[in-house]
């Protein structure tokens, strides 16, 4: 069974603010891309219970696609820890989604630049 959640402007703070790994697939219905990456995106979202993947209708949703200047779709957007890590357009195949999935899981987004010596 997926594990997608549907995205709108009345939900999104509370699914970034309440969880770690937020993955976002802007897409929409006409969208030929969007359909053909949508198996890939669902598999993905079986295979990383713990994280969470939404959807987001960018012709239900146009405030959110404007608010995250979505200018071709699919996009791809992780957040983790409330920070955007990762934006891309284009459908990614299943290694590469998972790639950048473990990419994001590693990250140190809080992490401080080591200060510069003189």
């Amino acid at each position: 069974m997926a594990n997608t959640v549907e995205i709108t402007r009345e939900n999104l703070d509370e699914v970034v603010r309440g969880n770690d790994l937020v993955v976002l697939d802007f897409w929409a219905a006409w969208c030929g891309p969007c359909r053909q990456f949508a198996p890939v995106y669902e598999a993905a979202s079986e295979e990383h219970p713990d994280v969470v993947f939404g959807k987001v209708d960018t012709e239900a949703q146009p405030e959110l696609a404007a608010a995250f200047n979505i200018r071709s779709i699919p996009t791809l957007m992780i957040i983790r820890d409330k920070a955007t890590v990762f934006s891309q357009a284009g459908a990614l195949p299943a290694d590469a989604l998972a790639e950048v999935i473990r990419q994001a899981r590693e990250l140190e987004v809080n992490e401080t630049p080591p200060a510069a010596h003189d």
